[in-house]
């Protein structure tokens, strides 16, 4: 059951269909994210016994570090053009874009044209997640917002999962070829049917002037556009629309108002997913190292994800009912203790369980981090905001394969490698506590309710 935020129950009541379509438009784009970023790893053994290619160890981690690159550069810009361009429009050519590109991988012929391929694509790749997350933050109540955000996440994951089962039996038989032949997948299966029926967002239709537009949406999905507020209707010109005093959404991010909440985002976000890469790319050699075998350590990888996927969608309903910063306290605080456990001499099951907290820690954070983006700033400017806060966490998936690998390399106990993935849970858990309050808290925001209708509700914090 969902409550209105202003007080009362709505009565038993189920999402409306728009709310739905959206989730599941969005959450699809996210598992074919999953997959992509995992397929690497699948494939890499594959790729150093390719045939005059003369691939080494150290290449393929360069060639695994264009993809990053590609999505940080793709989640900065694009996120930034969404606001500009729309979401829809944005989303669909995303998914586009990367899912060619990741097809194209499979005709390679050399390392370098690899390498461009894994770039290019990770450019649309990263304008993905920003621009999903806007999309169903904004079709979806506020008092679910860590709910929406859990599910959708939860299809990272996913896709994760997706590609280790898949690899197990598709790599063996065809070739790494074929893993990166399905990354086509999207284009044939989710861009036609968000062609045909995802719909726009209307706050972003009404800040454009597209009144026919937002109307014809409303009208389509049963939303009423009575009850919008000043900030939903205001034009793209005013200050409520661009920032203070006419800024961009970019300068808006860094200005007085905002600066403090941003430079903290930014950094939580970078540390997510340093222990999110830092775990998925060193956590079966980590454990192997530990005395366990092959199958074994994967077993744990397995578990990573999960306990992400279970634990973030059970953590979202506390979330959504006291509030994201306590739950983002506790869920970096999880993440710091599991690496603890897990750098401990302690029965296989006691370390499956440590390990699942693990990604509920790790990825968990990540997604209420996100839904907590969401609520901070002005709707306009929403995609912008996603699209840094995940920007610059790509610096933290980029740094942890290597300063993980250089701790093992250096033959230090393995323990200190869960050490390493145990400090950003703490230096998370005390910055969460220095966001401030969002300036904008007290004014009213265009939400769809859980009937369908669009009403003026205050953010809840």
């Amino acid at each position: 059951m969902l409550e209105d935020s202003r007080g009362g129950s709505r009565g038993q009541t189920t999402w409306p269909p728009v709310t739905l379509l959206v989730l599941a438009i969005c959450g699809l784009a996210i598992v074919a994210d999953g997959y992509d970023v995992v397929i690497y790893g699948a494939v890499i053994p594959s790729l150093l016994h390719e045939g005059g290619w003369g691939l080494t160890p150290a290449g393929a981690g360069l060639i695994g570090s264009f993809a990053l690159i590609g999505m940080l550069i793709g989640a900065t810009t694009v996120g930034t053009l969404t606001d500009t361009l729309g979401r829809r429009k944005t989303l669909i050519a995303c998914l586009t874009w990367f899912s060619v590109m990741t097809g194209l991988c499979a005709t390679a012929t050399s390392p370098e044209l690899f390498g461009l391929f894994r770039f290019l694509a990770g450019l649309g790749l990263g304008g993905v997640l920003p621009t999903a997350s806007a999309l169903s933050g904004e079709y979806s109540h506020p008092k679910a917002r860590n709910l929406v955000f859990a599910i959708i996440f939860s299809g990272f994951p996913v896709g994760g999962i997706i590609a280790a089962l898949v690899g197990m039996s598709v790599i063996p038989r065809f070739g790494w070829q074929a893993m990166f032949l399905l990354g086509l997948l999207p284009l044939v299966l989710v861009v036609p049917v968000a062609l045909k029926f995802l719909p726009e967002s209307i706050t972003f239709l009404q800040a454009k002037g597209r009144y026919a537009e937002a109307e014809k949406t409303a009208r389509r999905w049963n939303i009423d556009l009575e009850d919008a507020p000043q900030e939903a209707t205001a034009s793209p010109l005013s200050p409520d629309a661009t920032g203070r005093d006419g800024m961009s959404p970019v300068k808006t991010l860094f200005s007085r108002d905002y600066v403090a909440a941003t430079l903290c985002f930014l950094a939580m976000s970078c540390l997510c997913l340093f222990m999110i890469y830092g775990y998925n790319t060193w956590l079966p050699e980590i454990m192997r190292r530990a005395g366990y075998s092959a199958g074994s350590a994967l077993g744990f990888l397995l578990m990573f994800n999960l306990g992400a996927v279970v634990g973030q969608l059970l953590i979202s309903f506390a979330a959504d009912r006291l509030g994201s910063k306590p739950i983002i306290v506790t869920t970096y605080l999880l993440a710091g203790a599991a690496v603890v456990l897990l750098s401990l001499r302690l029965p296989t099951a006691v370390l499956y369980a440590a390990v699942a907290m693990g990604g509920v820690g790790a990825m968990g954070t990540q997604t209420f981090v996100l839904a907590h983006v969401s609520k901070h700033y002005p709707v306009r400017m929403g995609a912008t905001a996603l699209g840094w806060a995940l920007g610059f966490g790509r610096l933290g998936s980029m740094l942890a394969p290597p300063l993980l690998g250089l701790i093992i390399g250096a033959g230090l106990a393995y323990q200190w490698s869960f050490y390493a993935l145990a400090v950003p849970g703490l230096i998370g858990a005390v910055l969460i506590g220095l966001v401030p309050r969002s300036p904008g808290d007290a004014a009213p925001t265009a939400r769809v309710s859980t009937d369908g209708t669009a009403r003026s509700l205050p953010e809840p914090t």
